[in-house]
């Protein structure tokens, strides 16, 4: 049994979380650079909060710009026992519509331009990604959505895509014969980092636009979508304040918070102390043992 502190990671329009009562802005720093920006943390309804706009204030950082290892890493020093992403997404259905929450609880990851692991040459490590999302927390954050008063699917794929550009029709239509529901592009390798790290992860993907596989219909262009994510905010706002005032008093352990004692195949005497020591966070209480 334990506090909660949940880590949200704020994704296009969700920038900051005025509700929280004592905040402040901290920096910290990371063996794997900075993060995308300072860390918010504060309290609401009792809960302890840590908050990261993973754009940066004002929409620095570019999907394929983001350093993904050091926004987990940095919420992982920062006491964090759970994330919640809460990201911007294209529909690949029509009963997703603009507007709607999608409690993801699957990826297909096509990117190819980020570090997706933590470890590598002096530690191997293979994590299971088989279900990519905590379940507990997952229903947490669709209940906490459908308190703030928006509708909810729970459940659904998400394409994650390298960008900056939009989907073509014929990659959008692609994505849904492979069975994908809804795309965006930060989602990968965030879950897989998470995971890594030990911490489990829900993603509430706010649909914005039904992308590019519509034949009669415009393309998605951007000043569409940041008009559908400034309607989207206030619920996002809401869900997080639901969500502070639906906890258990107490957090059980995740099955997710032990991730690592299966996933490492490096025996002890052959792990590369700089590693170790650049793991410092993310494993702790794995390497603190050696």
């Amino acid at each position: 049994m334990g506090e909660w502190v949940i880590g949200i990671i704020g994704g296009s329009g969700l920038y900051a979380l005025d509700a929280l009562e004592d905040k402040a802005w901290i920096e910290i720093d990371t063996p794997w650079g900075p993060p995308s920006d300072a860390l918010l943390v504060g309290r609401l309804h009792g809960v302890k909060f840590v908050f990261l706009p993973r754009h940066g204030r004002g929409h620095r950082v570019p999907p394929s710009g983001l350093n993904f290892r050091a926004n987990v890493d940095a919420m992982k020093r920062a006491g964090c026992t759970d994330l919640i992403a809460v990201s911007a997404i294209g529909s690949l259905r029509e009963a997703l519509e603009p507007g709607r929450f999608v409690i993801v609880d699957q990826f297909v990851d096509r990117t190819f331009a980020r570090e997706s692991s933590f470890f590598g040459p002096g530690i191997t490590a293979h994590v299971s990604m088989a279900d990519p999302v905590c379940p507990r927390l997952a229903e947490m954050a669709a209940a906490a959505a459908e308190s703030a008063g928006a509708p909810v699917s729970r459940g659904g794929c998400y394409l994650a895509m390298e960008g900056p550009q939009f989907s073509t029709r014929a990659e959008s239509r692609l994505y849904r014969a492979w069975g994908c529901d809804v795309i965006g592009m930060t989602a990968m390798p965030e879950a897989k980092l998470a995971r890594e790290a030990e911490l489990p992860y829900a993603l509430v993907g706010m649909v914005t636009d039904y992308d590019s596989w519509r034949e009669d219909e415009e393309p998605v262009e951007a000043a569409t979508i940041i008009a559908q994510i400034e309607a989207n905010a206030g619920a996002a706002t809401r869900l997080v304040e639901a969500l502070a005032r639906a906890l258990p008093r107490e957090r059980t352990p995740s099955p997710i918070d032990t991730a690592l004692d299966q996933a490492i195949f490096t025996a002890p005497a052959a792990r590369d102390p700089a590693m170790i020591a650049r793991l410092d966070a993310v494993g702790k209480r794995v390497f603190g043992r050696d």
